[in-house]
């Protein structure tokens, strides 16, 4: 048979483009079939037993409709359930209804039940106090008014009272003062201005001003009442010595932004009761602040905005968890940014990574140091790169806690800049002058990024984003993070783990249950997909399986007593006792903006006998504070137990 000569050149290409025209309709046509079956192929390969052996696996958690909120605060309680704290979650038409919202997740039933929530906690603080009660401080007064929407003047007048003779003098809401040019301001709530304080020193009297600050709108909208200026002015109604002795004071009443305003509220959510209990008062309004309990068991409660949405310049106080009041605590004058993240030390002191979220000066307060509070002594700490980026960046103590290391992760420029960072630095606690030293890079810069601690010695990290709430990041509209990774101190690098479905950036959270996973939740972007309408918050709550859950059989805890003391030895009974290599008390998270000054996983002692484990409680209350803990064994694999809840005192 004779064979066919081969097509030219020109034959050929020609033909060629044809079959790529050819393929390229049928690619078009068939774009549904194309993507199901990518989807189908990938939900295989990541369903794979080997694939969740090396990387984990993640899972949407069924959320029935009626108990889907946002998520702005969570925390894990000693009887296992997960609190899910929205208050009015960032909704103003809620706040105005007074729609306040809290919701309970009990993993092992795996239900769903509501709380009554009595004021507003969006975006106050909380810590653990040493009975396993959640101690909840300030929250939201007032929503902000941005500019564009602010019709009338307004401003924060104080209000004197030069007379020591007739006491206090109370006002109603609506009180008008009137400035000397004619225009009339009106108080938005009722006040009360205290008495002046006369002090005789001999033939000498003094006499103090009683004074107290209430915010005004001016009566008539427009730019006309605007003073910029200081100025008095005259409350009417008030004649005679009334009109010398009462009256107003304003640095300035503007058209300016208005601010979010802080509460003073605060409660202890009991885990038994499941109820908010209230306690009494801040001293301070508070929005935005940080609370981190003290060796002692006390609270100490730092920056904020207070109720007109001025940043408190370093006046803290401290909770006594015996009286259940506040104090002012003038020897702890300090200034921080908004939900500074602080850690407790093994010797008592508190140091500041220069992690923060929010509101601030863009120079003082950042600066990372440990903080004495013998003393009110602040040493700064060095070395941390690009310290400008530390604006939502996240910050932990490295497992196990008496290693002293923290580490912090990513971080932006202040307020909604477009830089981020993918740096982590650590500093080493133990060093008589600690210096932060570079640690391995993130993947992708990251902001609001995720750590979790893990009862194997390794920190989960997950979730963030690369823009400011998600927004646009180097030409894309949307820079959610998908991506999730080990940190694994002991090799100091990352190790990739399966990536979350969910992006997760302002107003998220994840925090490790008893059982091993990782639940996470929450994210407030600034945009939708499109990146032109606004976002929604994310109410799909998802569950991520690390892999040692799917490397066989688990060490089991037969027995363990539900109380220890510090310093102590105590007896675990478990038929795995043989292949137990080491033991962590891991203390329950609580955490919101990236903030969580409770996370730690503290090492145990160990030695076997006669069949059994003896544990050994570290003695320093600043290594294992008092509260509760989940116990977790942990096998010569790597793998942890279910965890059992001890109590240490």
């Amino acid at each position: 048979m004779k064979p066919r000569p081969r097509p030219s050149l020109a034959r050929r290409m020609a033909s060629g483009t044809v079959a790529v025209v050819v393929l390229a309709v049928v690619a078009f046509a068939n774009r549904p079939v194309l993507a199901a079956g990518s989807e189908a192929l990938h939900n295989y390969s990541i369903n794979r037993q080997s694939y969740k052996e090396k990387f984990g696996h993640w899972a949407r958690l069924p959320v029935p409709s009626g108990f889907k909120v946002n998520a702005i605060h969570a925390a894990l309680l000693s009887t296992g359930k997960v609190l899910i704290v929205a208050g009015s979650g960032n909704n103003r038409d809620r706040f105005e209804a007074g729609t306040f919202r809290t919701v309970l997740y009990d993993p092992r039933a795996d239900k769903f039940s509501e709380v009554p929530t009595p004021t507003d906690v969006f975006c106050a603080g909380h810590s653990f106090l040493p009975n396993g009660n959640l101690l909840i401080a300030g929250g939201t007064k007032s929503y902000e008014v941005l500019e564009k929407d602010v019709k009338r003047a307004g401003g924060v007048m104080k209000v004197k009272n030069e007379s020591p003779d007739h006491g206090p003098r109370a006002f109603g809401k609506g009180t008008r003062f009137r400035s000397a040019a004619g225009h009339e301001y009106a108080s938005r709530t009722a006040f009360t201005v205290p008495a002046a304080r006369k002090v005789v020193h001999g033939p000498h009297v003094a006499v103090t001003a009683g004074e107290v600050e209430v915010w005004v709108d001016a009566v008539r909208p427009g730019d006309a009442a605007v003073v910029r200026e200081g100025a008095q002015y005259r409350i009417t109604g008030l004649t005679g010595p009334d009109a010398n002795n009462v009256y107003g004071v304003a640095d300035k009443i503007t058209r300016e932004k208005q601010e979010y305003g802080g509460d003073k509220t605060s409660y202890e959510f009991d885990p038994r009761t499941e109820r908010y209990h209230k306690t009494g008062d801040l001293k301070e309004h508070r929005w935005y602040p940080t609370l981190v309990t003290l060796t002692d068991g006390d609270v100490l409660a730092v920056s904020g905005l207070d109720e007109f949405g001025r940043i408190i310049p370093g006046r803290n106080e401290v909770y006594d968890s015996r009286t259940r009041t506040w104090s002012a605590a003038p020897q702890f004058q300090r200034y921080f940014p908004t939900y500074p993240s602080l850690h407790g030390m093994a010797d008592g002191r508190l140091f500041y990574s220069g992690a923060n979220s929010g509101y601030g000066s863009d120079k003082e307060g950042r600066t990372p140091g440990v903080w004495n509070l013998d003393g009110n002594r602040f040493q700064p700490v060095p070395g941390l790169r690009q310290p400008e980026l530390n604006e939502t960046a996240t910050s932990v103590m490295l497992p196990p806690v008496q290693n002293q290391q923290v580490m912090i992760f990513g971080g932006g420029g202040v307020g909604d800049s477009p830089v981020s960072t993918a740096r982590t630095d650590i500093v080493d606690l133990r060093d008589k002058k600690p210096v932060y030293r570079p640690g391995p890079d993130l993947p992708k810069p990251a902001r609001y990024l995720s750590t979790v601690v893990l009862p194997d010695d390794t920190v989960f990290t997950s979730g963030g984003s690369s823009g400011y709430r998600g927004g646009p990041y180097r030409g894309a509209k949307r820079s959610d993070l998908f991506n999730a990774q080990f940190y694994v101190p002991a090799t100091n690098s990352f190790r990739t783990a399966a990536e979350s479905t969910v992006g997760r950036n302002y107003h998220s959270e994840a925090i490790l249950l008893p059982d091993g996973r990782v639940i996470t939740m929450g994210s407030d972007p600034l945009y939708d997909r499109t990146g032109r309408a606004p976002g929604t918050f994310e109410q799909r709550i998802e569950v991520y399986s690390p892999p040692y859950l799917f490397r066989g059989k688990r060490p089991a805890i037969g027995h363990a007593p539900g109380e220890v003391a510090r310093g102590s030895i105590f007896g675990v009974g478990s038929p795995d006792a043989a292949r137990v290599a080491s033991a962590r008390l891991v203390r329950p998270s609580s955490v919101t903006h990236g903030t969580d000054t409770d996370q730690r996983s503290v090492a145990l002692g160990l030695t076997r006998k006669d069949g059994r484990l003896d544990l050994r409680v570290p003695r320093q209350p600043g290594v294992a504070p008092s509260g509760w803990y989940m116990l977790f064994l942990v096998d010569d694999r790597g793998l942890p137990s279910v965890a059992r809840w001890i109590r240490v005192r």
